[in-house]
């Protein structure tokens, strides 16, 4: 866009008017309201950012979501590229295409993702404290039980006893007693939550 003198504004057909009528342009030449190369710069490689974060979503969460067809297709053919140069090429043309998206419903559907997959971490984190917990001190397992009282006690002192055991053979450290002791630590606890 060619500079303008400030005198030759009301010549100028493509040059905005304010509400009051009047022209403003900032010392570049360039619109006043418009945004600068470097801010659209930003806001290119933060769509690409959410565009990749979309492009990672599970396929069930990503069927989901309200988007443009063309869009999908872009993170399909992303998810099926192998090449750095190619993934990288495909991840520019769906930060464009998410200019004509609604950023902000699928920036709610990435946070409520992570967040889900955040609490699924925390849960088996949980249940692995008790497991260990329940192992380590015979007072744990009332702990347990106060704390949960449908667990069927009879079975959850069986396999403490049988985890025990396994734990003290060098060759079974992690026997079948053990896994499943931490899944019905973890369904108690999903149950309770």
């Amino acid at each position: 866009m060619p500079r303008l003198r400030p005198d030759a504004l009301e010549d100028a057909p493509y040059a905005a008017a304010r509400p009051d009528g009047s022209m403003s342009m900032d010392e570049t030449g360039r619109m006043a309201d418009e945004p600068s190369k470097s801010e659209m710069k930003r806001r290119m490689h933060a769509l690409q950012e959410l565009g990749e974060a979309v492009a990672g979503l599970p396929a069930e969460r990503l069927a989901a979501l309200a988007i443009e067809e063309r869009l999908r297709d872009a993170i399909g053919e992303f998810a099926r590229t192998r090449s750095h140069e190619g993934r990288r090429r495909q991840m520019q043309y769906i930060g464009k295409l998410m200019k004509f998206e609604d950023a902000e419903v699928l920036r709610e559907a990435v946070a409520a993702w992570r967040l889900g997959s955040a609490r699924e971490t925390l849960a088996l984190h949980e249940a692995e404290a008790w497991r260990d917990r329940l192992l380590a001190d015979d007072d744990a397992l009332a702990a347990w039980m106060n704390a949960h009282p449908a667990t069927d006690s009879q079975r959850l002192r069986s396999l403490v006893r049988a985890a025990r055991k396994d734990a003290g053979r060098p060759d079974t450290r992690h026997g079948r007693s053990y896994r499943d002791l931490f899944q019905m630590v973890k369904h108690h606890l999903q149950a309770d939550s």
